[in-house]
């Protein structure tokens, strides 16, 4: 049932993290104030900043608890250099702390049980590709809507592996268990979707692995086919990541929702956002049964804190995606409005082509453009 009050844990991380985190937490402002939902911020610095002031912990003690505890998560960014110009490591020599226990990023999906890491990939009607520095159309909304979900608590990031003087190993785990619910989670996404591929409007889930030589690929494929005879109204297809490489670039109509392990999908999410203009246009939603956590994938762009050139679309369209899930989970139509809003808010600025920040083409800066966002938010919610 849907609640009076709902509690956002906020961690705005490093790096033009704050910054962007603070243009949603903003936004959360404007949704509460629109649709008269209440909202309890809790707000907790985290990321290799805080290890290096603090010593011995990339958050405070107790955000566990609070994560756990919370309706919902939104994540900045977590990335920061030292003293002499190279990422912030822990003592294990994972990068920003992000394997020592039970951490921001990569803690959080372990031990909340995020096992879904969901990206949309859709080219909004106006937008710019900044390919080579030229600004121009490249792909267009009527080739580029799809969903990439990748495995999100194992895989090369299961944290198990050595290192000595000479050799360095990294053990990537693939389970039947975790395999079989994330596929079947793609499946049902789905199922939901409206359309399905733009070049033919067919329901389609696409395998993305290396099965003819990784046998963890292998296993994730056997499991995809047994999933897959419950679905049979939706097509099953299949992709070596290499080629799907190729292919996501120069057939993006062909795809409605892929599914792949964790570390083929870390990279090819990536990829593929250049066909949405771009890494600050880009969302990710790592989602569990019972908790998630958004975010946008830009990372913490530590030469641009502080300038206000950060693009701060992916961090309010990820917001957006924490009050879709809140929606459904709690049954909530106010906040399923407020996320359409948002979507809409961010369309309608993208299309008419202003403001918007360099990644985009345009010359506006974060706070310009995340203002735009909120004023339309709060007109379309207030019709």
């Amino acid at each position: 049932m849907s609640k009076a009050t709902y509690d956002l844990v906020l961690l705005p991380g490093d790096g033009i993290g704050p910054e962007v985190m603070a243009e949603a937490r903003a936004l959360v402002d404007v949704v509460a104030q629109g649709t008269g939902v209440g909202f309890h911020l809790e707000e907790i610095p985290c990321g290799g900043k805080f290890y290096l002031e603090h010593g011995s912990r990339d958050w405070p003690e107790g955000s566990e608890d609070k994560c756990r505890a919370a309706d919902a998560i939104l994540l900045g960014a977590v990335g920061w250099n030292g003293p002499d110009g190279s990422p912030v490591t822990m003592p294990d020599g994972q990068g920003g702390g992000k394997m020592a226990g039970w951490s921001p990023v990569i803690g959080n999906r372990m031990k909340l049980d995020l096992y879904a890491n969901i990206r949309p990939v859709k080219c909004l009607p106006g937008t710019r590709h900044g390919l080579s520095g030229n600004f121009r159309p490249v792909w267009t909304p009527e080739t580029v809507d799809m969903v990439i979900i990748r495995e999100n608590t194992e895989g090369l990031y299961s944290g198990i592996g050595e290192r000595t003087a000479d050799r360095a190993t990294d053990l990537r785990v693939i389970t039947r268990h975790a395999s079989e619910r994330v596929i079947r989670a793609a499946f049902e996404l789905s199922r939901q979707r409206e359309k399905g591929a733009p070049v033919d409007g067919k329901r389609r889930v696409t395998c993305i692995v290396k099965h003819n030589v990784l046998a963890g690929c292998r296993l994730f494929l056997d499991v995809f086919r047994e999933v897959a005879t419950s679905y049979p109204e939706i097509e099953p297809d299949v992709a070596i990541v290499d080629s799907f490489a190729m292919f996501v670039l120069t057939q993006p109509e062909r795809y409605d929702v892929c599914v792949t392990t964790n570390m083929f999908g870390d990279i090819l999410t990536d990829l593929a956002s250049v066909l949405q203009g771009g890494m600050g246009m880009a969302v990710g939603c790592n989602v569990g049964d019972q908790h998630a956590m958004f975010e946008p994938i830009h990372g913490s762009a530590p030469p641009l804190a502080g300038k206000d050139r950060a693009n701060p679309l992916a961090m309010l369209l990820a917001t957006g995606e924490a009050m879709k899930w809140l929606g459904l989970r709690f049954g909530d139509e106010r906040l399923t409005r407020a996320h359409d809003a948002i979507d809409a808010a961010v369309a309608s600025i993208v299309a008419r082509g202003e403001p918007l920040t360099s990644d985009l083409g345009g010359t506006a800066g974060t706070k310009a453009v995340a203002q735009a966002v909120r004023d339309e938010v709060q007109r379309r919610l207030a019709s």
